[in-house]
């Protein structure tokens, strides 16, 4: 796919960014770890004729942690990013823990959001700092050692991409490994080598340990776009009750819950269901 890469100065504060394809808009809301190299389930948007629009999220890539003052704060950085691009009305595509960022935009913003989907979403509150996972992101996640981490897990990746993705498997499904590594192919171990290369948490992760858990449900009410909720029925990442939440306080949504593998639902057996599904949602919006 061909990628262009730009940043933008916003009141002193640079917001990186990368647009992919020509067509319909969508503001594209990565997950924790990423920024605007991602390109999990990009590829099928970009051949439907839609035009993905990824800002590296706050403290991610060349992103200026300091605009994630609040996620209010952060939307209004998003909408002077859409005024750059002379962009009106969006649509928009939150995933995993880039999911209170959409909801946010979509609330603060709805005279500019067209429709709001939410996949693998973080809805809630989610890591605490009871959570032993938690604690571990505060060591291995953090800014001073984060790029260490990264690295490690790339270079066993790349040498040993199949054990690499099996070792992750508990983090991501709850089914048994024997069980997933039936619905996933090599395209799909390699999807996940490549993502390995090319993530890098710097502060963005531990923003948003903070941020997802300042996600109060009368920002969900505020949400007015039609909205679809994407969620594997077997995602160990991000429970399936932020799914059923969010649709609980979101009055135009509909919940769409798959029998794919685990929280990256743009791979396996299940994927071109998650695109048709989009494709269609995004298409009647």
């Amino acid at each position: 796919m061909n990628r262009e890469v730009n940043t933008i100065t916003v009141d002193d504060r640079i917001i990186e960014y990368s647009v992919i394809g020509n067509g319909v808009p969508i503001l594209m809301f990565h997950g924790g770890h990423s920024n605007c190299y991602e390109e999990l389930g990009y590829a099928d948007l970009v051949k439907e004729g839609f035009s993905l629009i990824t800002p590296s999220r706050p403290g991610y890539g060349r992103t200026s942690k300091e605009i994630a003052d609040s996620l209010s704060t952060t939307s209004k950085f998003y909408a002077r990013l859409l005024d750059h691009l002379g962009i009106d009305k969006i649509h928009i595509l939150a995933v995993s823990a880039g999911g209170p960022s959409g909801i946010s935009f979509a609330a603060h913003f709805p005279e500019r959001t067209l429709s709001l989907t939410l996949q693998s979403a973080v809805t809630k509150e989610w890591l605490t700092k009871k959570d032993k996972e938690y604690k571990a992101a505060q060591v291995i996640f953090h800014p001073s050692f984060e790029q260490l981490t990264w690295k490690l897990i790339a270079c066993l990746n790349n040498y040993f991409p199949t054990f690499t993705f099996k070792r992750f498997i508990p983090s991501f499904s709850k089914l048994s490994s024997s069980d997933v590594m039936l619905q996933i192919d090599k395209e799909s171990i390699e999807s996940v080598r490549r993502m390995n290369n090319h993530y890098r948490s710097r502060h963005g992760f531990l923003i948003d340990l903070i941020q997802v858990n300042k996600l109060s449900p009368t920002t969900l009410q505020a949400v007015t776009c039609p909205t679809l909720i994407m969620h594997s029925k077997n995602d160990n990442a991000v429970p399936l009750e932020h799914a059923h939440f969010a649709h609980s306080q979101i009055n135009q949504s509909e919940l769409c819950l798959l029998d794919s593998w685990g929280h990256l639902i743009w791979l396996g057996d299940k994927a071109k269901e998650v695109n048709k599904k989009v494709v269609s949602f995004l298409n009647k919006e």
